[in-house]
């Protein structure tokens, strides 16, 4: 028995790295013919704890200038028949105002909003994915991700999996530890990815939340390439504390690990909104998003250059041009500068020898002002990432203080 159990786990890590390889490699000789599109990968709605439905939600992105976007509810896709209460929808409203079906009505009109039952119990569909894909991409310049956030946990800790791109639900995996809890469902992203023939990607989400998720357990599990250094909930403890770093200490020191320990590849980060509430409320949309550098509109092109690396984080500040050369450990960008705004670009690394002081991992390498940046990574340096701090006010703050920033990729060496 425990030998067919490790050969079952030997098995599903050999796939993992597998997907993982020829994932990174994707992009190999990728063209130059590329364009930048903005979306979001980390959404609810009604469908689980959301409080709007999907058409809404996905109008306010559309209107916003996204070009894709993940409806990740918890543990369901949005498919198949599915009714609620208009009584259980308007309570879910948490701010006085226009009701929820009103708006839904005037929005889309009787002959798309589908009621039934009595006046005291009148119930509204829920519209799937695929009926609401068709009002959104005929113009093709806006798309639809399928996701789910596979909602699990372990003795009490959450543990929240964004899936992308799936074509089948996910029903939350097990396991006998916090870690293997992780790696099962990122497994399971990978192993539908493989057997489908379809591009997907699993991106671990606000590892804060709950004080469940450390650097040390992200760095451990070498399936993941993914996680959100920024997450727009203001409940998901981004900042950290005085006992637990934030989210972009976490990036640095499971990044030192993975490469400077584990000869390993190095995660990269996404930022999302974990949008929740659409009338007022506290994790409103809007708040962060990834740009992705394609060829074209296409879920699988777009989830490609995901997986390739080939994206950056954002909470508003936009790049002109962004150069990042992994063979030559260069980067290279132009800011989008916006008038009277202040740009300070910092470069975040840890240098070899380093590793295992703690008050110099994820140092600042180098600092540059001003909109046109480029740096090329020391022969001591075991990685560096570049953020990029604007002087302007986040007009939708998750938190106090909070100004605009954008967040690169890492550039880095291995280990040999």
């Amino acid at each position: 028995m425990v030998k067919n159990e490790l050969m079952r786990s030997n098995t599903k890590i050999l796939l993992a790295i597998l997907v993982i390889s020829l994932q990174f490699n994707y992009f190999a000789n990728a063209e130059e013919n590329l364009s930048w599109f903005k979306g979001n990968t980390h959404t609810h709605s009604l469908w689980s704890d959301g409080n709007d439905f999907p058409e809404m939600i996905a109008k306010y992105y559309k209107d916003n200038g996204y070009h894709f976007l993940v409806l990740s509810d918890h543990n369901i896709l949005s498919r198949g028949e599915k009714w609620m209460t208009i009584e259980s929808v308007e309570k879910r409203r948490r701010t006085l105002g226009v009701p929820t079906m009103k708006k839904y009505l005037s929005t889309f009109g009787e002959e798309w909003v589908e009621i039934r039952g009595e006046e005291n119990k009148k119930q509204v569909r829920l519209k799937a994915l695929n009926e609401i894909r068709p009002l959104f991409e005929k113009e093709k310049n806006f798309i639809f991700i399928q996701g789910e956030e596979i909602t699990n946990g372990f003795n009490g800790s959450p543990v929240h999996t964004n899936g992308i791109n799936l074509m089948e639900l996910i029903k939350p995996k097990k396991g006998n530890s916090l870690r293997e809890t992780m790696r099962n469902n990122i497994i399971a992203v990978q192993e539908q990815a493989a057997r489908l023939k379809k591009p997907m990607f699993a991106h671990i989400n606000h590892p804060n939340f709950g004080w469940s998720i450390t650097a040390e357990d992200i760095a451990h599990v070498l399936e993941e390439k993914f996680f959100e250094v920024y997450n727009g909930h203001p409940s998901i403890n981004h900042m950290g504390n005085a006992q637990r770093p934030g989210d972009e200490k976490i990036w640095d020191i499971a990044n030192t690990i993975r490469l400077s320990k584990l000869d390993a590849l190095p995660l990269f980060g996404i930022a999302s909104d974990d949008s929740h509430h659409y009338h007022g409320g506290d994790s409103k949309p809007g708040r962060g998003w990834i740009m992705v550098n394609s060829s074209t509109l296409n879920e699988d092109t777009i989830v490609n250059s995901i997986n390739a690396g080939n994206f950056y984080a954002t909470s508003g500040v936009h790049f002109k041009h962004l150069h990042r050369n992994q063979q030559n450990r260069i980067l290279e960008f132009e800011i989008k500068a916006e008038d009277g705004i202040k740009y300070v670009t910092k470069i975040t690394g840890t240098k070899k020898g380093e590793e295992n002081d703690p008050r110099k991992i994820g140092k600042v390498l180098a600092s540059f002002e001003g909109a046109k940046v480029k740096y090329q990574l020391s022969e001591n340096d075991w990685y560096f990432r570049a953020t990029v701090h604007s002087s302007k006010n986040h007009p939708n703050p998750s938190f106090k203080g909070q100004m605009e920033k954008a967040w690169t990729q890492p550039v880095w060496t291995s280990s040999n």
